[in-house]
């Protein structure tokens, strides 16, 4: 028994306060599974729900779900939950809301999936470079804000989110009367992830993301932690795969992007909390992003605007529609970037490595740090396993339907973005700034932090940085 117990993690009760003294809350630290009260054995879940979902077994939802204040719904590795959505209309498009703590804890070996009960067959279509039902958007995502205030709980706190070593896709089915007007305006699209708690955590590690119709994860304000995720094939014609606003403090480092229809990252401080959007962006691999996005002079890979401020160091931004994008409404001053490895198949994409609509000073001091150029086909990063000349991006200069675009520059795959010996990347980041590290919390529930890189993109050759 001893034995056992020391393999395991034991966590008192459901109505834990992750936030800000996990490790007190941790009776004993290990890689095993993790447990909480409230074991669910029944494989169809609706209304209002708690406990552990178990290591191995499979859930269904075809209805809304519910985490109340004070309640956490846990998923231990292994677990596959799938939504029984058809995508048509909210009612019959489920949702999950969060308005306790949810936490997903996949592990390499075990991950955990959100997805729909046809994921396998939208997979094979999307490989088959058929996006019609990939973008359809099945179920209505997850949405994680505190709870409306009532007498029993007038101050209700929310909770966090923590997701790693997860699967999430397929999600943008239309709002409906249950969503919140401010977040989704009836019948617009519905994202993968919500977030909006300027309180708490949102903390994403080592995760997948695919297929989303519109914005994969947007947050609305919080502390942010998103380490070594990979994020795949976003939007049909609009939507970024990182949109945060104000309010929103954080990481996003040693992420892999690719095939995003507007941004990679939109860091925007639009809304009115008075907690100016602050975020450090680096060491992350951008690719072959933008091109779906039919507005003007939008999307492609790092965007600060409307206020916002933050860092840009060692990201690699490979043929994407736009590069680094500054604007003059953003908080430019305070804005610091460099060490930037810019590659460009077209001479559309080079002359926008710094996009034309960045503040003139950005445009007019171009980080000296950078790995750029103005001829195309200059400084390829070698990759070991994709070829960056393989898409006519002249011919296809965007904005262009996803039926266009194979699928093998939009999506993973078979893929490695891997530096060789060679890579005019290796030993070319910026080493000597910190994280900004709002999210505090260690342990189990906590955030693993990787500091930046010497070499630039997502990949170290040290074995370090994306784990996929």
């Amino acid at each position: 028994m001893k034995k056992i117990l020391n393999q395991l993690i034991i966590v008192l009760g459901l109505g834990i306060t992750l936030s800000a003294c996990h490790q007190t809350e941790i009776v004993a630290v290990s890689s095993g599974v993790v447990f909480t009260a409230n074991a669910i054995t029944s494989d169809t879940l609706s209304g209002t729900i708690k406990g552990t979902l178990l290591s191995g077994k499979t859930y269904y939802f075809k209805s809304d779900i519910t985490i109340n204040d004070g309640d956490t719904l846990l998923m231990q590795n292994g677990v596959s939950l799938i939504a029984l959505g058809d995508g048509v209309t909210a009612a019959t498009s489920p949702e999950i809301f969060v308005h306790g703590t949810f936490i997903s804890l996949g592990t390499r070996d075990k991950p955990n999936y959100i997805t729909v009960k046809n994921a396998a067959d939208l997979h094979t279509q999307a490989s088959n470079q058929d996006y019609t039902k990939v973008f359809f958007g099945w179920w209505g995502g997850i949405t994680c804000t505190p709870a409306n205030a009532t007498p029993n709980n007038p101050n209700p706190k929310g909770g966090d989110a923590i997701i790693k070593w997860t699967h999430l896709e397929f999600g943008g089915a239309p709002s409906g009367a249950n969503d919140n007007t401010a977040i989704y305006p009836s019948g617009t699209s519905r994202f993968l992830i919500y977030f909006g708690n300027s309180s708490k955590n949102l903390i994403i590690e080592d995760s997948w993301f695919f297929g989303a119709k519109d914005d994969n994860v947007q947050v609305g304000s919080g502390k942010i932690s998103i380490m070594r995720n990979t994020f795949e094939l976003c939007g049909a014609v609009g939507g970024e795969f990182f949109n945060i606003k104000t309010g929103t403090l954080g990481d996003i480092a040693y992420n892999v992007f690719i095939g995003s229809a507007t941004n990679a990252m939109k860091i925007s401080d639009s809304g009115t909390s008075g907690v100016q959007c602050t975020a450090t962006v680096y060491n992350n691999t951008i690719i072959d992003g933008g091109y779906r996005q039919t507005k003007a002079g939008r999307g492609g890979s790092i965007d600060f605007e409307k206020g916002a401020r933050g860092r840009a160091y060692n990201n690699l931004i490979v043929n994407c529609r736009f590069g680094l994008r500054i604007t003059p409404d953003a908080d430019f001053a305070n804005v610091a970037y460099g060490n930037q490895f810019f590659y460009g198949y077209s001479p559309a994409i080079v002359a926008q490595f710094y996009t034309a609509d960045s503040a003139p000073t950005v445009q007019a001091a171009k980080a000296p740090s950078d790995i750029i150029s103005t001829t195309v086909k200059q400084n390829d990063p070698l990759f070991y396993g994709f070829d960056v000349n393989q898409y006519d991006f002249t011919a296809n200069p965007g904005p262009i339907s996803a039926s266009l675009q194979p699928f093998k520059v939009v999506a993973v795959g078979t893929s490695n973005f891997k530096l060789q010996a060679g890579s005019p990347g290796l030993n070319k980041g910026k080493v000597d700034f910190a994280p900004q590290g709002n999210v505090t919390a260690t342990g189990t529930f906590g955030t693993t932090v990787t500091l930046p890189g010497k070499d630039i993109g997502a990949y170290q050759n040290d074995g370090t940085g994306n784990q996929h």
